[in-house]
């Protein structure tokens, strides 16, 4: 009998310290997109944009991504805990964090969501950083209608059909060219990108854009021209 309490005594001490190292690398360990930092309501900032957009992502969240944690961001949460099987508190922690990651990294179309369901969460910060690269200081309507062009591109038979593929085609945008791309954007950029992926096309279906002040190629003034937004002209 003192032998089998030992033994269970044990079994107890070792599966405490399991959980323990398990609690504690979890709470060490950095989770992708995320800071270290426990995030309530109340708060704003990059966890909480990064929070949102993989909440809308997901189909959780409906309302704008603008980095601070109110109310429908605080119950889009809680729905995403009660639905993962994690803790329904409302605060974005350490374990929330890893599902949060973990659901987007595995999510494929058709799985839920709308609107920016067709894009991973790198597409949509590829498309954040082009438009901040290309457009910032335009006005807000030009910079969504910069994302707009990538978008319609994806869906022409003429380009590549992924936002990667339609960004890094030799060429193309001269963000790439000069290394811009890889600048970090701003919160107008980000919103401006996610209007686009939610369906504003300002440029009325423009495939092309060029800044009249600057641009030395014949071919692209010889395209037909749709409208003029800040510096530049959206064309066919």
């Amino acid at each position: 009998m003192k032998t089998y309490r030992t033994l269970l005594l044990i079994i107890v001490i070792l599966l405490s310290s399991f959980g323990l190292t398990q609690s504690s690398s979890l709470k060490n360990e950095p989770v992708p997109a995320f800071s270290k930092v426990t995030t309530y309501k109340g708060h704003r900032g990059g966890d909480v944009w990064e929070m949102q957009g993989r909440l809308k992502y997901l189909g959780y969240y409906k309302g704008r991504i603008d980095g601070v944690f109110g109310d429908q961001t605080y119950w889009a949460l809680r729905n995403f805990q009660y639905r993962f099987g994690l803790r329904v508190d409302g605060i974005l922690g350490p374990k929330t964090k890893l599902m949060l990651w973990k659901a987007t990294k595995n999510w494929r179309p058709g799985a839920s969501g709308t609107g920016s369901s067709r894009f991973s969460p790198n597409d949509i910060r590829l498309l954040q950083r082009t438009v901040y690269g290309e457009a910032r200081g335009e006005p807000y309507i030009g910079q969504v209608a910069v994302a707009a062009v990538v978008l319609n591109r994806i869906d022409h038979s003429r380009f590549p059909n992924t936002v990667a593929g339609v960004i890094f085609q030799p060429g193309a945008f001269t963000a790439v060219d000069d290394g811009q791309i890889w600048l970090e954007p701003n919160s107008t950029s980000r919103k401006a990108a996610l209007d686009a992926i939610n369906g504003w096309d300002p440029s009325s279906g423009a495939l092309y854009y060029f800044n009249p002040a600057t641009a030395t190629s014949k071919w692209i003034w010889s395209r037909p021209q749709i409208k003029r937004i800040g510096k530049h002209i959206f064309t066919r």
